[in-house]
């Protein structure tokens, strides 16, 4: 029987660019670094020859993210999106508290938003009475699709950032 999310895996072209913007920018804590190969991998994974780095990054609560870059076998992207080793997610969401907090700090950081925060429309999906969901999305700096999202009760959508 399921229990809950472990992790999420992201395979990634530059693994310490990637991992700094997870640990930098998001937050996230760096816990591990392996590199991994064998067998056992390549039975997990369906390939041969794995040889790969993976840095473990923890959000305060919830399941973690691992980056990995394969060393071998080596991968393109967009061809292969099949494939375990490709780059790519359709996208990852991080629940958080006071989105427009960390909108306007990200912002300044250099992050792009593809418009200001959103509210669910409640007729559309319920959360549950009078529970408000507030989103915005990114990317990160491959492209991989990221969201914010913030629950509140009975509450006033976000004014607009701009």
């Amino acid at each position: 029987m399921l229990e809950a999310i472990d992790h999420v895996n992201l395979v990634v072209a530059d693994l310490e660019r990637m991992a700094a913007f997870y640990e930098s920018v998001l937050g996230l804590k760096v816990t591990k670094r392996v590199t991994i190969s064998g067998d056992w991998i390549d039975r997990t994974v369906g390939l041969s020859g794995v040889v790969a780095d993976v840095i473990y990054l923890d959000p305060p609560v919830g399941p973690r993210v691992e980056l990995i870059r394969y060393r071998r076998p080596a991968a393109g992207r967009p061809d292969g999106l099949g494939d375990s080793n490709t780059p790519g997610l359709r996208h990852l969401a991080f629940r958080v508290r006071d989105i427009q907090s960390l909108v306007r700090r990200l912002g300044a950081a250099g992050i792009e938003f593809f418009n200001d925060i959103q509210q669910v429309p409640i007729e559309q999906v319920s959360y549950g009475p009078d529970v408000q969901k507030h989103i915005v999305y990114f990317r990160d700096p491959e492209g991989n699709l990221l969201e914010l999202c913030e629950y509140k009760s009975g509450l006033a959508p976000p004014s607009p950032l701009r």
